[in-house]
């Protein structure tokens, strides 16, 4: 009799059972939190804007100089674009003077330039104008009813036919509403498809996609509730959609492959419920806290505006293994023996013979694994080749659709003004006290100033420093010859930054700054781009320990973070190759060729090497599993990999259909993550899964298990998959199949099981 059987089940195998006796409490639990957490998000949940704010930036130190020193100079500034059908903007003075008035009265307006008295805000054709506002937060965030405001304050200028169009942000509130609802129905009409296919039962389909449902609208309202007490950006609900539906399909769905495996194994229903939970069940949690810590690892950025994105998907996917460990226990108690009910095919569990096809396939890799091992590298290696050029920016208004009002403003304004009238620059200038109170020495100044401003390749204007009311500052605007988003612009930035205000400014004793929005988009870039290999190194090591701890391998931990890295930088290749590059962007809506928007590599990481992770332990867990009973590697690596191999694919097949299905957003940045995280888990589930797993754990041998006594003596246990939890027996019908040349051969002259390495039989390492 094997002892760990007479154990006593564990806290997660009573629960499990606890669940599925308990069925209907459960249920009642997640439709109140459901319920309620729905209510209050519609009553009291916040909104999402995008913030960049960098304290301790010269961005933003220009800008708070700016509110603090010049009445109505503060806030954020954005553009209304007018222009007249036929004769010059001056024609409508009456109907410009009644606009700029009522925009005047708005709430939240902090002052509006009239453009007809305001330098360089007319056209040289005097057929369009820029009437720019001043709103006392970001615009982005109002509420679409704001618009209706702006829209009836603008009335005088239509009425007269004069056309308006918003430039950003102001425009982004009347942007169409993305397709996310779009997104979330074609996921999981796919995922219906995929499961009918896989497994063959109605029950069994549907019980993944009712927990990830109500998972998902869960954390969707909690965050909503978040949003308002703190700050979280446009794409926080969307990518929390994205993580919430994918995991939670996923995580329902190896709960559900385990229980049917047991159920047919003749177990009774709650206790294969409660076995299910303890196997498997710990496995998702173990997925989970790796995606979540993933996530939150964002946080070591110190940049808010990543580390509330982060935050938003940590949450959905917490919220996604909870459901999976209560809710959908409680599902499979309440369907018990009807699982396979309703089935439109011959229901299929876990394969467990030995002439499966995915057996085969672990011998075949076991008799080539250095031939499968550069196959895979190989293959990762070539979409990677992009990633060598991958320049970081900001994706500006000129990117998006035609049919969107901040689009329009942006062409008329690049027509009217020049590409760089899209993103000037600001120069804010400190005075010490002599200039201050000297207005001779400060003019002298500005005169010097504007000189070296205007003699910088890639300055198209520069306009007179002018003093602010109190005459500590001298304010200034430079208008680039290129738009926002061009590297021409990028280093334009930094040779004002750096070198030419520092130099002009040198032994005057006054401080120069450079602020405005494409400023402070390339310094949150320049941050981001900073801050990104201390979030790999702290989001690596992390996951390192977590997986050391968990399978009691430094070799298992170590290779599971170094072929997640070359993942990552096959899914950044093909970013790279079709939004910077081009490559087919015009099939995903984009219309011209844009940088990587700054923080997509960052979230592409966090995301990535978590989703990597998950995929890794559910294999890895099943391996060890096999491993701890039978003490052959080899059986291990096969078993594990048949056993795993059709939910894994199946999960593979709905977490890409859901993550490419956001690629109808209007949002740029959620169409770089949807591609790339798609890409990343169609990697994962082959060229990784089938490649280089297998392919590495059979060169290493009985070295995967590995582990020196003091290591072990230190490290806490926390078992994936729960063997103290009495194991089923082995998913083969034969333990001595691995024998057989025609199943799993062994690869000749293996260095890794050699015999000092090699734990003694029935000895658990």
């Amino acid at each position: 009799m094997n002892i760990e059987s007479t154990r006593r089940p564990g806290l997660l195998h009573r629960s499990g059972r606890w669940c599925a006796r308990h069925a209907w409490r459960v249920v009642a639990l997640w439709v109140l939190a459901l319920v309620g957490l729905g209510l209050a998000d519609h009553a009291w949940g916040g909104t999402y804007a995008d913030s960049f704010s960098l304290p301790g930036t010269s961005t933003q130190t220009g800008a708070d100089l700016l509110t603090a020193h010049t009445a109505g100079a503060g806030g954020t500034a954005s553009a209304l674009v007018i222009t007249s059908g036929e004769g010059p903007v001056t024609d409508h003075r009456a109907a410009i003077d009644a606009a700029v008035a009522n925009l005047g009265r708005l709430p939240d307006v902090l002052s509006v330039a009239d453009p007809l008295t305001t330098p360089g805000a007319v056209s040289a054709d005097g057929g369009t104008a820029q009437l720019t506002v001043r709103f006392d937060g970001n615009p982005a965030s109002f509420d679409p009813s704001y618009l209706a405001e702006v829209d009836t304050a603008v009335e005088p200028l239509r009425a007269d036919d004069v056309t308006v169009e918003y430039g950003a942000p102001l425009g982004r509130p009347a942007t169409p509403k993305s397709a996310d609802r779009a997104s979330e129905a074609i996921g999981l009409a796919v995922a219906v498809l995929v499961l009918l296919i896989g497994f063959g039962s109605v029950a069994a389909t549907g019980l993944p996609l009712v927990t990830a449902v109500i998972g998902l609208t869960v954390s969707l309202a909690g965050l909503g509730l978040l949003a308002g007490h703190f700050s979280f950006a446009q794409a926080a609900p969307t990518l929390a959609a994205m993580m919430g539906l994918g995991v939670g399909i996923d995580y329902a769905l190896f709960l559900a492959t385990r229980y049917r495996a047991l159920l047919h194994a003749g177990a009774d229903p709650a206790e294969a419920v409660g076995r299910t939970v303890a196997t498997s069940g710990r496995a998702v949690l173990v997925a989970a806290a790796t995606v979540a810590m993933a996530l939150c690892g964002l946080c070591a950025s110190g940049v808010g505006f990543i580390g509330a994105l982060g935050v938003a998907a940590g949450l959905s996917v917490l919220v996604a293994a909870a459901a999976s460990v209560t809710l959908t226990p409680a599902l499979l108690g309440l369907l018990g023996h009807r699982i396979d009910r309703l089935h439109v095919r011959e229901p299929v569990a876990e394969p467990s013979g030995e002439a499966d096809v995915w057996h085969r396939w672990a011998a075949r890799v076991s008799r080539r694994p250095w031939l499968f091992l550069v196959s895979g590298l190989l293959v990762l290696g070539v979409l990677a080749v992009p990633l060598a050029s991958m320049r970081l920016g900001h994706v500006d208004a000129g990117a998006q659709s035609t049919s969107r009002t901040d689009r329009r403003a942006y062409d008329l304004i690049t027509e009217e003004f020049g590409p760089g009238a899209n993103g000037p620059l600001t120069v804010v200038t400190h005075l010490d006290s002599r200039h201050a109170e000297s207005e001779s020495l400060r003019q002298g100044l500005a005169d010097s100033l504007r000189r070296e401003l205007a003699a910088v390749p890639g300055v198209a204007s520069v306009t007179p420093p002018v003093p602010s009311p109190d005459h500590a500052l001298l304010i200034t605007t430079v208008v680039p010859t290129t738009g926002p988003q061009d590297a021409a612009t990028a280093d334009l930035i930094h040779t004002l930054r750096d070198e030419t205000v520092p130099r002009t400014l040198s032994g005057t004793g006054a401080t120069g700054y450079l602020t405005g929005t494409t400023a402070a988009a390339q310094s949150f870039t320049d941050t981001l781009t900073a801050k990104l290999p201390l979030i790999i190194a702290v989001v690596v090591a992390a996951a390192f320990l977590l997986l050391l701890t968990v399978f009691r391998s430094p070799l298992v931990a170590l290779k599971a973070a170094v072929l997640n890295l070359f993942s990552i930088a096959a899914a950044y290749g093909v970013v790279v190759a079709v939004f910077q590059w081009g490559w087919g962007g015009a099939l995903f809506g984009i219309t011209e060729k844009v940088p990587v928007e700054s923080y997509v590599p960052m979230m592409m990481f966090a995301i990535v090497f978590g989703l990597s992770m998950d995929y890794e332990v559910f294999l890895l867990s099943r391996i060890r599993e096999v491993w701890l009973q039978s003490e052959d590697n080899h059986l291990a690596v096969a078993t594990g990999l048949a056993a795993t191999a059709r939910v894994i694919t199946c999960a593979a097949l709905i977490m890409t259909s859901v993550f490419l299905a956001f690629l109808l957003s209007t949002n740029v940045a959620v169409k770089m993550l949807a591609l790339g995280l798609g890409v990343s888990v169609i990697i994962d589930a082959t060229v990784v899964r089938l490649l280089l797993v297998p392919a590495t754990m059979y060169l290493f041998g009985r070295a995967n298990w590995w582990l020196p006594g003091w290591l072990d003596r230190f490290l806490p246990h926390l078992d994936p998959e729960g063997p103290a939890d009495a194991p089923e027996p082995l998913a083969v019908s034969d333990p001595d199949a691995v024998s057989d040349p025609d199943a799993v051969s062994d690869p000749p002259s293996d260095p890794g099981t050699s015999p000092d390495l090699a734990p003694a039989r029935g000895e658990r390492r």
